[in-house]
């Protein structure tokens, strides 16, 4: 079964911008397509505006409230439908796993969407888009990310791992919210917790371990939500080489000297920036099936996504 993903639909290629024109994204269309079922979504068209379109922007007034407008005249004034839009759109996602937008869009814009004051200058910083706002607002675990992002190697595999890791997380516990449930699927996901964030790999182990003392939905909620923050944070060089000894550790009284050597050579190259972060994990995996560790062969960090997305080919 595909994993349910929104996607503003000029970046899934439907010619849907303002001049007729879209944003496809090559790696959505070619790649990740493949893995998810997108969902696209047009605002400006849900809302009922044409193709092509008069060119609309965000608008700060002198109180500080921002207001969708049309650049040529101002006083057509898209914000309270847009927002209404947005509403009953995100009220029917809790299914999603994850979200493409498109990048400086003045709806679907995720950071740095321009902001103007009325003689024309920018605020610093910008704003975030109206329709983008509310999904993230409404829905702060969902994955979201822009098309342009997507072209950084980093960004598309914490992107990527992050919907799987949700579909996991709904597939695992959405009809099976039990305390063993819970200690199972964090079981898997402990070493991808140590390689994100190792404050939250403590404070989400305290979570669990009180996880009888709670009502079932609602540590399904808390949970969920700690678990996608967590991810969130990147993945640094220095966390996942102490991931990679961890795992070292396990074949320590069944490889030789020679094979350690080896090993410990792949992880330093790697820590050093010398080698991807494939080199030494496909000679765990190879020890892995050689001297099969029970809780190793769960660990859902050694296969978080297909591996035919090549996304770890260069971290």
């Amino acid at each position: 079964m595909s994993i349910p993903v929104g996607i503003s639909a000029c970046v899934l290629g439907h010619k849907v911008r303002f001049d007729g024109g879209h944003k496809q994204n090559r790696f959505v269309v070619d790649e990740l397509a493949n893995y998810v079922d997108f969902r696209p979504v047009c605002p400006e068209i849900g809302i009922g505006m044409t193709i092509p379109r008069p060119t609309i922007r965000l608008l700060q007034l002198p109180d500080g409230d921002e207001r969708l407008v049309e650049v040529k005249n101002q006083d057509k004034d898209h914000t309270s439908k847009m927002k209404d839009f947005a509403h009953k759109q995100v009220s029917t996602f809790d299914e999603l796993c994850g979200y493409v937008v498109c990048a400086k869009s003045p709806t679907c814009g995720m950071e740095r969407v321009k902001l103007y004051i009325p003689n024309g200058n920018t605020v610093p910083g910008g704003s975030v888009g109206v329709y983008t706002k509310e999904l993230m607002a409404k829905m702060p675990w969902l994955p979201v990310e822009e098309d342009g992002r997507l072209q950084d190697p980093v960004l598309r595999e914490n992107f990527v791992a992050r919907i799987f890791s949700l579909n996991d997380f709904y597939l695992s516990l959405r009809e099976n919210r039990t305390p063993g449930a819970f200690v199972d699927f964090h079981s898997r996901y402990k070493l991808v917790l140590m390689a994100h964030s190792p404050m939250a790999y403590k404070k989400m182990g305290r979570l669990v371990a009180s996880v009888k003392e709670w009502d079932m939905d609602e540590f399904y909620y808390e949970y969920r939500q700690q678990l996608m923050d967590a991810i969130k944070e990147r993945a640094s060089r220095k966390n996942k080489t102490n991931v990679l000894m961890h795992l070292q550790g396990y074949f320590k009284r069944s490889l030789t000297k020679r094979q350690k050597q080896e090993l410990s050579e792949l992880i330093d190259n790697y820590r050093e920036g010398h080698l991807p972060i494939l080199a030494p994990l496909v000679l765990i995996k190879h020890y892995l099936n050689e001297y099969p560790v029970p809780y190793l062969q769960l660990q859902t960090f050694l296969d978080p996504y297909p591996q035919e997305l090549k996304l770890r080919y260069g971290l």
